[in-house]
């Protein structure tokens, strides 16, 4: 290994820790606990080490949120393309959401609730966002009928959203969740209609 190599390595490692770090000490105790001072501490880098990785806090966290939604597009392709039918697959996807959600609220924050610069609908939006609609989209699809499976996969997205955050916010009662994501899907995509 070149010694460029072994720079670009420990580089990278460091990167991970960070963002590991962070993670953890988000879980533990919220994202407004996460300062640079206190990870650089944490970590055992100097606060100038870690600008060299990442710009502030906020590129911190739009860094894990980014790692987070190629984590939720890569669980629910599984449980999409793990689905029997298309009404199976879209059901196991919305659980996954959920699950993936109610597993993780403080990830899930640093995805979707905090504001961290990812742009979900424009031009640059990253892959990783790019991916987690597909695989929304993908699921939708198949039973769209002639509606627009974009606009379908939006709402019901939308709407997911409202369920994970509601019940972690503890706004719902804890029982009837599979109801709920039974009687949305039904509501959204209503009569399975072909598409020709």
């Amino acid at each position: 290994m070149t010694p460029r190599e072994r720079r670009l390595r420990e580089q990278a490692q460091r990167g991970r820790l960070i963002l590991t770090t962070a993670r953890e000490m988000a879980e533990a105790e919220g994202w407004d606990s996460v300062t640079t001072r206190r990870l650089a501490e944490r970590i055992e880098y100097s606060q100038p080490v870690l600008y060299q990785h990442f710009k502030n806090k906020d590129a911190i966290v739009h860094a894990v949120a980014l790692e987070g939604f190629a984590e939720l597009a890569a669980e629910l392709r599984a449980a999409r393309l793990g689905a029997g039918d298309p009404h199976a697959a879209l059901d196991a996807v919305a659980r996954t959401y959920l699950d993936f959600a109610a597993r993780g609220p403080v990830l899930y924050q640093a995805m979707l609730t905090l504001d961290v610069g990812l742009e979900h609908a424009g031009s640059d939006t990253p892959q990783p966002l790019l991916d987690t609609f597909a695989e929304i989209r993908d699921a939708v699809g198949p039973v769209a009928g002639e509606r627009d499976p974009e606009v379908l996969a939006e709402v019901l997205w939308s709407a997911w959203h409202g369920l994970a955050t509601l019940s972690w916010g503890r706004r719902l009662r804890p029982g009837p969740a599979q109801e709920r994501l039974a009687a949305l899907t039904g509501l959204v995509t209503g009569p399975v209609r072909q598409r020709s």
